[in-house]
């Protein structure tokens, strides 16, 4: 596909040192001028609501498209699935590892006397009902389910109406041409929207600051230092393996570093996908790679989400007193592995993971709570990781799954 970048003219200061700029003086603001801080939550609803608006049609066109062009070779869209959900899996098992080696190393539950600290959701489920799961996948009607924001039943959707234009040769070229010139205009709209970026991100972390307070940050001390322990260990290791795919880990950080600074601060995945597939366009990786791989793994490769549950399941399993046998830590492992595919289909998905798991080691899923008041602080940076993870994600699915050459991807912008 022909580029679809215009000259865009640069600001001296680049976009991630305005956003880091953005962060530093919001925490500045909240903390000195609390009542100030707190009034500024509007200026980051509105950009965050602006960047939703941009997600369903950019999914739905550019999923579509990606597996339009996989159309004609069946086999290498096979190879994308089967490298991805592997990937997806295996990085599951070893971020729950990771997370429970963690906890039996520093023990951050053992003697905790702690009270709750933020409120359960109303009407929080236990449980993923999977029958419920796998039908609502199927969309009776797709304008309802895009109109509700309801991402993985308009992947399906998009998948389905892919391989049809794809099988009907000709007569799909008008649909094609339309639905590239929407993804063209959904990727020129969200440039316009990142460009606020840094004043959003100044407005929320003000927000935030002014709001969260720091009483019950000193109490789950050790669980939130853990945790980012823990997320710093997984950076380390998907650099490990960039290198080992023959990418510059550096160079990758500098070029996804505005959509994970948007996930830190914004704390929602979805708010960085449309920026985030621009960006991975631009350092090379094939269109119908990004819209295939990067919408499957902000639904089913929540890597910091992964870390965070096994983390915080086995704290509150030590801050009740209940003994981590190897068949308990079996059962962490196993029902964390399952339950966390199942909560981007779903209301409050990941305290609905973190509720299936405690209830399957005998935990009260009122102890959610104990955590709740900080878990807006441990949020940010396992968004920021989901971010980052799935850039590898899409980096290995290049490397082992797409044969022929990024012809049709977007030439890298200079730097």
């Amino acid at each position: 596909m022909a580029s679809i970048e215009a000259p865009v003219k640069r600001s001296v200061v680049s976009l991630p040192l305005q956003m880091l700029a953005g962060l530093i003086f919001g925490l500045v603001v909240g903390s000195a001028w609390p009542s100030l801080g707190a009034s500024l939550q509007p200026i980051g609803t509105a950009f965050i609501e602006a960047i939703k608006m941009v997600v369903i049609p950019l999914v739905f066109s550019a999923v579509t498209l990606g597996i339009y062009k996989m159309g004609a070779n069946m086999r290498q869209l096979g190879r994308v699935a089967i490298v991805s959900f592997t990937w997806f899996y295996l990085a599951t098992i070893i971020l729950i590892v990771i997370g429970l080696t963690l906890d039996g190393i520093f023990h951050p539950g053992v003697g905790a006397n702690l009270v709750p600290t933020g409120k359960i959701p109303p009407n929080l489920a236990i449980g993923v009902d999977w029958v419920k799961y796998f039908i609502d996948l199927i969309p009776s009607n797709i304008v309802a389910v895009m109109a509700a924001q309801k991402i993985l039943p308009t992947l399906v959707f998009s998948v389905l109406f892919g391989m049809a234009l794809a099988s009907i040769g000709e007569l799909a070229r008008p649909v094609t041409n339309v639905m590239e010139g929407v993804l063209a205009a959904m990727f020129r709209l969200t440039q316009w929207i990142i460009a606020l970026a840094p004043l959003a991100i100044f407005g929320i972390m003000a927000w935030l600051i002014a709001t969260q307070g720091t009483a019950t940050i000193y109490a789950l001390a050790k669980l939130i230092g853990l945790m980012y322990l823990g997320l710093l260990i997984v950076v380390v290791l998907f650099c490990a393996m960039m290198v080992a795919m023959g990418e510059p880990p550096i160079g990758t950080i500098r070029k996804v570093l505005e959509p994970v600074l948007l996930g830190f601060t914004t704390r929602s995945s979805e708010v960085t996908l449309p920026v985030h597939m621009e960006k991975l366009r631009q350092m090379g990786v094939p269109d119908k790679i990004v819209s295939v791989v990067l919408p499957l793994g902000y639904s089913f490769n929540l890597d910091g989400t992964i870390l965070y549950l096994s983390l915080a399941v086995t704290f509150l399993a030590e801050a009740y007193n209940l003994e981590l046998t190897w068949s308990a830590l079996m059962t962490i492992l196993i029902t964390t592995m399952i339950a966390s595919k199942g909560i981007a289909n779903i209301p409050s998905g990941g305290l609905v993971a973190l509720a299936t798991v405690l209830t399957a080691i005998g935990l009260p899923v009122e102890a959610i709570a104990i955590i709740a008041g900080v878990d807006a602080l441990m949020d940010m940076g396992r968004t920021a990781i989901n971010v980052f993870g799935n850039t590898v994600a899409v980096l290995l699915v290049q490397k082992f799954a797409a044969k022929e050459p990024a012809a049709d991807a977007v030439p890298v912008a200079a730097e």
